[in-house]
């Protein structure tokens, strides 16, 4: 997981443009000396996430021993990239889908690299042809990037007479059409999405990379807090790190299905920030020590 969370509501398409003046070049001359490395870096602030990173690597080995074999002169094939996320919230399936829009456009797989996240209302229409045309229009917009689709299981929640289920025929169709230059990401939560799969059929065969994104353990959690404590560089005193370890360890006993992850992390390391500014300046003093430390008293998590 990253310590960066983004939302995207209202229905609005967020994009994301790279800047390929501004992007570290990679060679792909030589495979010789740690040819992963960058995806290494890339991926350096997920926590856990292994599965993930060795599909990249797979599909990265691929582009390279591709671009040998093109040298060589024989047949080069093209690698179908669309993905299926499975997890539940604040486990970091949009900001893994952002990471990978830039990390495709480094590699040379992506020409544009830009990011398109979409839902439901930028897809489905209000009468008939409306819903085809759509999302024809978002897909010519994503082409040269990638096109996320979080909660796509409401786009089968009308069933067969809904107009969502015209948006699924109309993207299956540009998925094997324009998959040279062109990922799509559909992502939800683990059960919705198995149902989702159900409602088209061949749409799962569809998606060579299935990953489940899997709840976070404590201790996960717990460097997930560290690391966005650092980013804004506050320290969690012993009693805070206590205190919310037991936290995080009752909170996932209680198997909440709505718990949010590193999106409840994130939200209880902010507030911590604002009830420790609170508590500084009821205080007559304070040293550079206090302007850095949160203790336990800020947690306030009961």
């Amino acid at each position: 997981m990253v310590a960066q969370v983004q939302g995207y509501k209202n229905g609005k398409i967020n994009i994301i443009l790279q800047d390929r003046s501004k992007i570290e070049t990679h060679s792909v001359q030589s495979i010789d000396s740690s040819p992963f490395k960058h995806i290494d870096h890339e991926f350096a602030s997920f926590v856990g996430m292994k599965t993930l990173k060795k599909s990249i690597k797979e599909v990265y080995a691929n582009y390279l021993i591709n671009e040998k074999r093109k040298d060589m002169g024989l047949r080069d094939s093209k690698q179908v990239l669309h993905m299926l996320f499975k997890g539940n919230p604040g486990t970091g399936k949009t900001t893994v889908a952002r990471k990978l829009a830039k990390i495709y456009y480094d590699m040379n797989i992506l020409s544009k690299g830009h990011f398109i996240e979409a839902e439901r209302a930028d897809l489905v229409g209000e009468y008939i042809g409306q819903t085809a045309q759509k999302t024809r229009a978002i897909i010519q917009k994503a082409m040269g990037g990638i096109l996320f689709i979080d909660e796509a299981y409401s786009l089968a929640r009308g069933g067969e007479k809904d107009f969502g289920k015209e948006a699924i025929d109309t993207i299956v169709k540009h998925m094997e059409d324009n998959h040279d230059d062109f990922v799509l990401i559909l992502a939800g939560y683990p059960y919705e999405m198995d149902r989702f799969l159900t409602f088209n059929p061949g749409l799962e065969s569809r998606f060579p990379f299935i990953l489940d994104f899997d709840d976070y353990e404590v201790g996960q959690l717990m460097e997930i807090a560290h690391r966005m404590a650092d980013e804004r560089e506050y320290k969690l005193s012993r009693e805070a790190e206590w205190e919310l370890r037991n936290h995080l360890f009752k909170k996932l006993n209680e198997k909440t299905r709505n718990f949010s992850n590193a999106r409840y992390v994130r939200n209880v390391i902010e507030r911590a920030i604002r009830l420790q500014a609170v508590r500084l300046l009821s205080q007559s003093s304070y040293t550079n020590k206090d302007l850095v430390l949160l203790t336990g008293s800020d947690l306030q998590l009961e």
